[in-house]
């Protein structure tokens, strides 16, 4: 499919395409409580690389927002300092290797980490919550979130102990300051400009119907069921890019 030149979308079929996996990943994030960009990534990385890493690190971090503000009693400020603090650190070396790696290796990077955050997931690991533990699980999404988007696994990992509304709100505060950071540097460094903003600001709308739908109906689908179906779909997205790739 033909590049994006100028808002709106060059191509109106890859708009659509966008569109529906925008308002799909919302609605995965609302049910789950994670899932936004671990969903649209792989996707968009194949057939849409521009809404990569910048304008998904935007609409992400506006859902992971909604999360947190619907939930913001029970955010938990201790971790959620300590895993920014890593968070920073993790985001100037995934900028450094941005600026140091050409395409090809970037998308073998950028597959391999979406599969390192599948396994993640699926392994369960359980580590206590130290500020170490949550500083060094910052530092991991740091680099996996400014160079996919995708920086939940290893928080979520590192706060699992908690429950589920602290986790929840946590995790959404931590993500959204995470984007924050993640895209004042890749301003900085000349990856993020005004036409990655409106690219965002384009799928803003299929955004909120996917997290307004997942209100709707929340209580009425498997949050087991949704995260099953997520990891398995980002595998094969992840597989799929690194077949592009080669």
């Amino acid at each position: 499919m033909p590049a994006i030149d100028l808002l709106p979308f060059a191509d109106p079929l890859l708009f659509t395409l966008m569109a529906i996996l925008i308002l799909g990943s919302a609605f995965v994030q609302g049910v789950g409580g994670v899932g936004f960009t671990m969903f649209a990534a792989p996707i968009a990385a194949i057939f849409c690389p521009e809404l990569v890493p910048g304008p998904l690190l935007t609409l992400g971090g506006f859902v992971t927002l909604l999360t947190a503000i619907r939930e913001r009693r029970h955010i938990a400020w201790a971790p959620a300092r300590s895993a920014l603090v890593g968070r920073a650190v993790g985001t100037v070396i995934a900028v450094f290797a941005l600026a140091h790696l050409a395409q090809k290796p970037l998308n073998f990077l950028f597959a391999g980490l979406i599969l390192l955050a599948v396994a993640l997931s699926i392994a369960g690991l359980r580590i206590a919550e130290s500020r170490r533990n949550v500083g060094l699980a910052g530092v991991i999404s740091g680099v996996m979130g400014t160079l996919t988007s995708v920086g939940a696994p290893p928080v979520v990992i590192a706060l699992q102990h908690n429950p589920p509304p602290t986790l929840r709100a946590t995790t959404g505060a931590i993500l959204f300051c995470g984007s924050i950071l993640s895209l004042l540097m890749l301003t900085v460094s000349g990856h993020y400009g005004m036409h990655e903003f409106l690219l965002a600001t384009t799928l803003v709308p299929p955004m909120l119907i996917g997290f307004w739908l997942s209100g709707q109906i929340r209580e009425k689908v498997s949050p087991i069921a949704i995260r099953r179906g997520l990891l398995t779909f980002c595998a094969i997205s992840a597989c799929g890019l690194v077949v592009k790739t080669l």
